[in-house]
Order: C-alpha cells, then sequence, then structure tokens
C-alpha cells in the first residue's frame, strides 16, 4: 500500500528554512535545488503528533486504546519509535519532473521557478497609535495560496484498521503549516491518500463510529 498526504495551500505559507538572503528577503522559504518550495518531514510529523494530542485529549475516558495507537504511530520520545515516517512536503511528482527538465535544458533558471510559486509580502510592527515602529520591516518570501503539496508516508509495519483510522482524522484536522500560522499564514486542507485513491471519510468515520463523536 502506497500512501501519501496531500494538502493545499488556502493561504499564502511561511515555509521559513531559519534565514534570509541579503538584500532581498529577510525570511526565505525552504526549496530545493530546482527551485521548488518544500515543508520537511519532520515538521509535517510534528504537526501531526501535535493535533493528535489534541484529539486524545478530547476523548477523555475513551482515550486509552487510542493513546496506544497514537504510541504505535507516532512514536513516544525517549520510549518507543512510531511506525510512521513522513517524507517532505513537495510539488507533485509529475509537476516537477516536467519543470526540472526545463531547467536542465536551461529554459528555465531555480530562481525563476521559485519565484512562480512564491511571492515577497512586507510586514511592520505597529504602535498603539497605528504608527509603525522604526526599523521594524521585514520581508517575508511566502509559497502562494492553491499550491498542492504531497509527502509520502512510510510504514516500517503494516498498519492496523486504527492506525488508519486515527491518521486519517489527523490529517483530517489538520489546518495550519508554517511559521506565522497565527498571523493568517498557512491555512491548508488536507487528505489522506493510499493507492490514488482519497481514503480520508473512509477511515475518518470509521474513527468515529469507534468512538461516537
Amino acid at each position: 500500500m502506497t500512501c501519501l498526504l496531500e494538502f493545499t495551500l488556502k493561504s499564502d505559507a511561511v515555509f521559513a528554512r531559519g534565514d534570509g538572503v541579503s538584500g532581498l528577503v529577510d525570511i526565505e522559504v525552504q526549496h530545493d535545488r530546482w527551485g521548488f518550495p518544500f515543508l520537511g518531514g519532520r515538521t509535517l510529523k510534528g504537526l501531526l503528533t501535535e493535533t493528535c494530542a489534541d484529539i486524545l485529549a478530547a476523548l477523555g475516558e475513551q482515550s486509552e486504546r487510542w493513546e496506544r495507537t497514537a504510541a504505535r504511530l507516532f512514536g513516544v520520545p525517549g520510549e518507543q519509535e512510531g511506525i510512521l515516517s513522513v517524507g517532505d512536503a513537495a510539488l507533485p511528482e509529475d509537476l516537477r519532473a516536467l519543470v526540472a527538465r526545463q531547467v536542465e535544458d536551461e529554459k528555465l533558471t531555480p530562481a525563476q521557478v521559485l519565484e512562480s510559486l512564491t511571492a515577497i509580502r512586507r510586514q511592520t510592527a505597529m504602535e498603539v497609535t497605528g504608527v509603525p515602529k522604526a526599523h521594524t520591516l521585514r520581508s517575508i518570501r511566502v509559497v502562494l495560496r492553491d499550491t498542492t503539496f504531497q509527502a509520502p508516508l512510510f510504514f516500517e509495519k503494516g498498519p492496523t484498521e486504527d492506525d488508519l483510522s486515527l491518521l486519517a482524522v489527523c490529517i483530517k484536522a489538520l489546518r495550519r503549516a508554517g511559521s506565522r500560522r497565527t498571523r493568517g499564514f498557512g491555512r491548508l486542507k488536507a487528505r489522506l491518500l493510499c493507492d490514488g485513491q482519497d481514503v480520508t471519510q473512509h477511515w475518518a468515520d470509521r474513527f468515529y463510529q469507534e468512538t461516537g463523536i
């Protein structure tokens, strides 16, 4: 079984790499040598784990079964490795292959690829009076809304029905990614694809039936 986590951005997103480009942007997005932006798999798995914790907290007394499932799926820091690994979230493979050939043939440059998928936004902190604070202007490169990313999901062992049910609910509940999420960036809609089929609702419905929520 081949599974993907696919999400489409509903607002511009900041997949920051931790530094900027002198004279251009203060905060640059993560991107590969072709110029394609991406979100690291470790970061994405962390977001799923956080979402899972929120779901378990809402289950109350019936959380024990699903806590065991979460431990099997995501692992427990310092105690147990999870069976799930998440690859980097990148643009769909067929699109990347097509554009990469254009770069190899020198019909496009990596900078042009990056610029076609991103934009530079500028923000500044404001005084309570509404006047911009001095020396707070920052330029941020963002990934444009409506961009779709896919991250491969790898299972060390075959996932159980409970594993897939909890994973589907976590993916369905995932709402934001990247930095500056509290400022409106990084809204998304995600789904679980297995063997090319959208199975999100199928497995989420099983979770709802099992938990009664």
